[in-house]
């Protein structure tokens, strides 16, 4: 496993895999398709909403790096919303901003 914290996580990779079918769509439409223009622009579109809701729903993660903890693990803030996210702050959820430093040493405290 990786030492840094890439942000793989359910929402982005199901986001980016309906992205890259309406991706080849369009590429498909490009050659002479037609259907694939529309296919593909409504699958991006939907790209887009399933990223956002699987974030605040807690598949995703808040920007920045996460302790090694909170890996591959449901986050459960997001439910308040993550500070400083755009996403979040489209669904009205504002979250309340927090030390990153000082929360990073209490989770490896704890773990540690």
């Amino acid at each position: 496993m990786s030492q840094y914290d890439e942000g793989h996580t359910v929402a982005g990779w199901s986001g980016a895999a309906v992205a890259v079918a309406g991706s080849a769509c369009l590429a498909v439409a490009v050659v002479g398709w037609t259907p694939g223009w529309y296919l593909g622009l409504v699958l991006l579109v939907v790209a887009a909403v399933l990223t956002w809701v699987l974030h605040l729903a807690g598949w995703g993660k808040a920007a920045g790096p996460r302790p090694r903890t909170a890996w591959g693990v449901r986050d459960t803030s997001a439910r308040a919303g993550h500070p400083d996210c755009f996403a979040c702050r489209l669904a009205g959820r504002r979250g309340e901003v927090v030390d990153a430093p000082k929360q990073a040493r209490t989770v490896e405290t704890r773990t540690g």
